[in-house]
């Protein structure tokens, strides 16, 4: 395939976060999907929180692309699909502080996936989490793997 006639494909993320206790030990999913070629990651930390473990799915996933490219992000998280649509153009503003004055959550993370989006041509779809939909029970399995391979570590 050449790099122009793949530029023109659309590379679909799902990603999704776990955490056993909140805080406690977490993982990350992703499973991207370029065509009929598929890569499963996964990760985790020990001491997180789930909106950090759900940050850290999509900031992997692309960071596992080798080029700009159009990405569809599919996310049953609502504070990324909406942290990065909406709420990071008033964060930036305010230099990283919510309307209530106080530093944002996660700042470094947002800070990352920022960065990254600018990349790309990155689109976001919100899918209700833990309702059959195959793709997001993969990244589900593959966060909740991120947990277990702390334990193997």
């Amino acid at each position: 395939m050449t790099q122009e006639s793949a530029s023109n494909k659309i590379i679909d993320i799902y990603t999704d976060g776990a955490c056993k206790g909140n805080p406690g030990p977490g993982g990350w999913g992703a499973l991207l999907r370029f065509g009929s070629l598929e890569k499963e990651l996964f990760g985790g930390e020990a001491a997180t929180t789930n909106n950090r473990m759900e940050l850290m799915a999509v900031i992997s996933a692309l960071e596992a692309l080798k080029r700009p490219c159009h990405a569809v992000i599919h996310t049953d998280s609502q504070y990324v699909q909406k942290g990065i649509s909406e709420w990071i153009h008033g964060w930036k503003k305010k230099n990283w502080m919510t309307a209530a004055k106080t530093p944002v959550k996660n700042a470094d993370l947002w800070k990352r996936l920022d960065d990254l989006v600018s990349r790309h041509q990155v689109e976001w779809r919100w899918v209700k989490g833990h309702s059959g939909h195959p793709e997001n029970e993969r990244a589900d399995a593959l966060a909740n793997r991120g947990v277990t391979s702390l334990a193997d570590s």
